[in-house]
Order: C-alpha cells, then structure tokens, then sequence
C-alpha cells in the first residue's frame, strides 16, 4: 500500500480506522518504473452515495482510465508568500526503501518521488537543502530531537500524529479500489453489484472495515497479507479483491498479476476509512517552515512541475 500511518505498534491498522499503507507490492518497484502516466482529477466513488438499485453495467474487457494526477490545490486560493528569509537550511528525512516514494539510487544518493518533490521545494524557496536517509519507524523521533526538520516520506496524516508534528496540506492520497479478472470487469461498483460475490480483503485493516460496513450483502473473504489476497483473484478463489490502489495499480501492471486482472469500478477516498492524504511532517509550532513549503507546494503544482514528478514515477492510474 502506498501512503504510511506511523505504527508503534506493528497493528494492520491506526486506531479510528486509520489505513495501514505500506506494501510489499512496491518491493517489485524495479520492473514497474518505465513509461508510467496518470493525469487530471481525483473523483470520489463513494459508496455510501451509491444506494439506488441499478442493473450492473456489462462485465467485459477493461477499458483505458481516464489518466489522472492528484491535486489539492484552488488556483483560486493562492496561499500568501511568507518572509523565505528566515529559513536558510531544510534538513529533509525520508525512509530508506520504499519505491518509487523513496530508496536509494544506483549512485547511491536518495531517489524517489517523495525526493525529488522535495529539491523541487527547495528551488522554489531558494534554500539549501540536504536529504538524509533514515528507518521510517525512527523518523518522527528524529524530527522532536532536531536531527531534522522536515520529513517527507509518504507519511499518512493522522489524528494521533497530529499530536506529535505539525503537517502541511496533503501533496497525495491513495484512494481504495476494487480488482476482478479481466474477464469480468465492472465499469462501476456499487454495493448490490457485489452481493453474493466473494471479495478478499487484507484481514484487520480499514479496506475490510469498508467492506463490512457497506458491501454488506458481499461474502467478504479476509486474508493475512497483498501476496495471498492476490493470489486468491489469481486463482478464481474470489471474484473482487479490494485494497489500496496504487499498490494494486503496481501489481495490475507488473509481471506478478501476469496480466490476470484490471481494475473495476472507480476509487473510493472516504477519509473516515482511508485517511486524510500524505503531507509534510514538521516540528510542532515551526510554522514559517510549514507556511512555507505550502506556498512552495502550490508554486510547483502551478508551474507544472508537480504534474511532471508524478507522471515520471507513476503509471496506470488509481483514481
């Protein structure tokens, strides 16, 4: 799974539902990184709007996604240029191995999306940057103690990380969604398309408290880990698999799925279930350095640049 909700404790879940997200599936990064696209907006699929009884659309082929970038900025709220001169340094944190987010390079330097947003960052605010490796579990630690200032390392906003370091607005979010077998494709899923369908989900995470709590006429089938969810769609053990997208958007298009499946139906992004999106984690109260890589944010999904990282990095679309 894509964005991470900081564990002490190595639980599936953050309390208050909050999603687990990270996933073994980015450990086959290497093979997925050529050629990737998605563009334009994020639509919510939410199935809670989804209640009128509809005949199911067609099952068929998988057509092409409308491509699709994640933004979070109004053109029409154009964040005041804070006073830059008080900043002469950002000392940027991210984690070791998580691709296409962050890993280390064939030169041996920090790599990934998450890095190369944050030297974008840095040019717009015209300071000097350095960008130090760490284990995730050791990041917030690092940040409370002064051995850096920001982290930017795919870490999910949540309410009990709200109490230790201050966020910027969200940069991504990682919607959920639904995978069936080519073969049986649904343009659109609602919760009476599933019912009697067995649909696999990883046990004890936010995706299977979704799937209780609306896809309530599903034969909902819970599994230890990604590996044998995917497995089990594979297989024909189960005819959906619900989970994280762009991890599933990994598995689609890498060798592992061997072209068995494509996505079905749109995203889901309700933020009761799948969080409030992934920020920039700073010191509580440095508000000059959060005010400011907000400005610095905007300036580079305005200019473009934001639009360029991402389509560099990511390829079918999760939205």
């Amino acid at each position: 799974m894509v964005y991470k909700a900081l564990q002490i404790q190595k639980s599936p879940v953050m309390p208050a539902l909050a999603p687990s997200f990270r996933a073994n599936a980015f450990r086959t990064f290497s093979a997925l990184l050529a050629g990737w696209a998605i563009a334009l907006a994020v639509s919510g699929a939410s199935a809670q709007a989804q209640t009128q009884t509809q005949t199911p659309p067609k099952q068929g082929a998988p057509q092409a996604a409308p491509q699709a970038v994640p933004g979070f900025w109004d053109p029409r709220r154009r964040p005041d240029r804070p006073d830059l001169s008080r900043i002469t340094v950002i000392r940027f944190l991210t984690e070791t191995d998580y691709p296409p987010f962050n890993f280390t390079g064939a030169d041996g330097n920090p790599a990934g999306f998450n890095v190369d947003l944050a030297r974008a960052l840095c040019d717009e605010i015209k300071v000097t940057c350095t960008i130090q490796m760490r284990r995730f579990e050791t990041l917030i630690d690092a940040i409370t103690s002064n051995r850096g200032d920001a982290i930017i390392a795919s870490l999910a906003v949540t309410p009990q990380l709200r109490g230790r370091v201050d966020f910027t607005d969200p940069y991504y979010r990682a919607p959920a969604r639904f995978v069936s077998r080519r073969e049986a494709v649904l343009a659109e899923v609602r919760p009476e398309y599933l019912e009697g369908k067995k649909v696999g989900v990883i046990g004890g995470t936010a995706h299977e408290a979704y799937l209780k709590a609306l896809f309530t006429d599903a034969e909902i089938r819970s599994f230890a880990d990604a590996d044998a969810m995917r497995l089990a769609l594979r297989r024909g053990e189960v005819d959906f698999i619900f989970g994280d997208a762009i991890s599933l958007a990994f598995w689609v298009n890498g060798t592992d799925s061997a072209e068995c499946c494509a996505f079905s139906g749109g995203p889901f992004v309700e933020s009761r279930y799948f969080g409030e999106g992934v920020g920039i984690a700073v010191r509580k109260g440095n508000d000059i350095l959060r005010q400011s890589l907000n400005w610095a944010l905007f300036r580079v999904w305005e200019k473009g640049r934001y639009t360029d990282l991402w389509l560099r990095y990511f390829s079918i679309s999760p939205f």
